[in-house]
């Protein structure tokens, strides 16, 4: 009969700590001493022999030894090199992230498909740089999805914004392995979707906020400071306000004249591709607001034409809406307004502006399909994003068929 092997239990203990710090991972007896061996998925198996015996008093201090390689290993190493530097006998391998990332800058400034300052700036600096924090500071992510992970964090899943962060990274770690030598362990992955994320249904014209009227608008204009950028500030919420903008579309915002009748009119060029359906250049319909019963004019549309506009710096810093909701957030007139907001339980956001667009059509009678498109969005975004469009709709529709079955319905005569 075959003899079958007994393992003590500090064997059998030892096995099973090893076997738990990843998949593939293993000890056994080799001559008296402990050889650890490793199969990477997809890999062939690695092995190496430790400076320990395998008896359970050495099974402690090299259980320690082994999950050091493990760390070690998850920064790019192999087995081999891993188990030298863990044991001291090679000189620990300290990444260069901070010059990687100067010679990186330099590279999208000055070689191939060269960008600009601006967008460095922009696009490129602020994630970056935290990368390299991370990367240079204590607990530093081993993966390069764990690093991207946590350089996005901060954003809005599915929102421009993260998608760029992510995209801008993931240029700065293939530089790091194509021209630094870097491990391929920090390539990133070539599908980022799952670090972009999706907006939650119905957040493309909601913006996570609430609409304000007409006199809250008003009020809060009229509380922004005179000086040079309070003045700009308010022409550009001024716009968001009467035609229904996003933050960013004041970039895109232009008039043009109508071919047939000659009349200017407002034209926003902006382009957004999304789960909703795609953005179109489009013509955008003023809605003026309402003071007191009277139409505020505010003559945006012949200042803009006479270059009486000056917008903001809506191009610096992380995004136009980003740029609009650090100044407004400044702004004691904004603080009081989301009070006033929060203790009727609703949410003042940049978005706001938007919305109130939205709502004032509703109010106006202007049926859903066309203030969407005067938005840039679909209808079935904007009958999901503003409830009041979807509800009115539905009670305008069987109004309408009550009407006609009445009027098409012979009544019974009176006894």
């Amino acid at each position: 009969m075959p003899v079958v092997a007994k393992h003590s239990d500090w064997e059998l203990a030892f096995r099973r700590q090893v076997r738990a710090l990843s998949s593939g991972w293993n000890v056994v007896e080799s001559r008296g001493r402990i050889r650890l061996k490793v199969r990477p998925p997809g890999q062939s198996e690695q092995s190496v022999v430790l400076s320990f015996r395998w008896s359970e008093s050495d099974s402690g201090d090299a259980y320690v030894r082994i999950r050091n390689i493990y760390k070690l290993m998850a920064t790019g190493l192999e087995l081999r090199a891993a188990a030298e530097q863990a044991d001291g006998n090679a000189p620990q391998v300290i990444r260069d992230w901070q010059g990687a990332a100067e010679r990186f800058q330099r590279q999208k400034l000055h070689h191939g498909n060269t960008i600009s300052e601006a967008t460095w700036d922009k696009g490129y600096r602020p994630v970056v740089e935290m990368a390299v924090s991370l990367l240079t500071g204590g607990r530093a992510p081993g993966r390069p999805v764990d690093l991207i992970d946590r350089c996005v964090a901060d954003w809005t899943p599915g929102s421009r914004m993260r998608q760029i962060r992510c995209q801008s990274l993931s240029q700065f770690l293939r530089h790091c392995v194509e021209r630094e030598q870097f491990p391929a362990h920090w390539l990133p992955p070539s599908d980022l979707s799952h670090h972009v994320g999706r907006k939650p249904a119905g957040s493309e014209g909601k913006g996570g906020g609430d609409p304000i009227s007409d006199a809250e608008i008003l009020r809060l204009i009229a509380s922004l400071p005179d000086d040079s950028a309070g003045l700009r500030w308010r022409d550009a919420i001024r716009l968001m306000a009467e035609l229904g903008l996003r933050p960013v579309e004041l970039l895109h915002l232009s008039v043009r004249k109508d071919r047939s009748t000659g009349v200017p009119h407002w034209w926003c060029s902006y382009r957004k591709r999304s789960g909703g359906g795609i953005t179109e250049p489009r013509k955008v319909y003023p809605l003026p607001l309402q003071d007191e019963g009277a139409l505020v004019s505010w003559n945006l549309l012949e200042r803009w034409q006479t270059r009486l506009i000056e917008l903001p710096p809506l191009q610096s810093g992380n995004g136009a809406a980003d740029g609009l909701g650090t100044y407004l957030k400044r702004q004691p007139g904004w603080k009081s307004l989301r009070d006033e907001l929060e203790s009727r339980g609703e949410h003042l956001v940049p978005y706001s502006f938007r919305h109130s667009y939205s709502l004032r059509a509703h109010q106006r009678n202007i049926d859903a399909g066309s203030a969407a498109r005067s938005m840039g969005h679909s209808l079935e975004v904007h009958l999901r994003s503003y409830p009041w469009a979807s509800a009115a709709g539905t009670e305008d529709a069987f109004q309408r068929a009550h009407q006609a079955l009445v009027a098409t319905t012979t009544q019974p005569a009176s006894s």
